[in-house]
């Protein structure tokens, strides 16, 4: 079938559909990114300070093994300044994951424990009304 041949109703079904798909992959991407992970929290501050210790390890007399290590490393801490310089508003995106989570769980079956387990606080899932014990849950 060619977009010639796809109704109005139906282009607008698939448009929202596309939608509803960026908001959810959007607003899990967010949540992915900023979870908790154990430890100390890194503050720019201390990374900058392990970013000059390895730029000092570097500078030193360091096996080729270790100094790739020492290079992963900095790119890695290079990635999470950025990430934290982002400033991303993940409660755009939630507001937006609210009005569409329901309809695109009832459309794509996926259930309340899923969305739990991937990280999805459940105050967030009962604003989006998706429920336990919905047909979509």
């Amino acid at each position: 079938m060619t977009d010639k041949q796809l109704s109005s109703e139906h282009k607008q079904a698939l448009a929202e559909g596309r939608a509803a798909s960026r908001a959810v992959r959007g607003y899990l991407e967010a949540l992915e990114s900023h979870r908790p992970r154990r430890g100390r929290k890194r503050t720019p501050e201390s990374i900058r300070r392990r970013l000059d210790a390895i730029e000092r390890e570097l500078a030193a007399d360091v096996d080729p093994l270790a100094r790739l290590h020492l290079i992963q490393e900095r790119m890695d801490l290079g990635e999470e300044v950025a990430q934290l310089n982002d400033g991303v508003d993940l409660g755009s995106l939630e507001a937006e994951f609210v009005e569409v989570a329901a309809s695109y769980s009832a459309r794509k079956g996926i259930s309340y424990t899923a969305w739990r387990e991937l990280g999805v606080s459940a105050d967030v899932l009962k604003r989006a009304g998706v429920g336990r014990r919905s047909n979509n849950a």
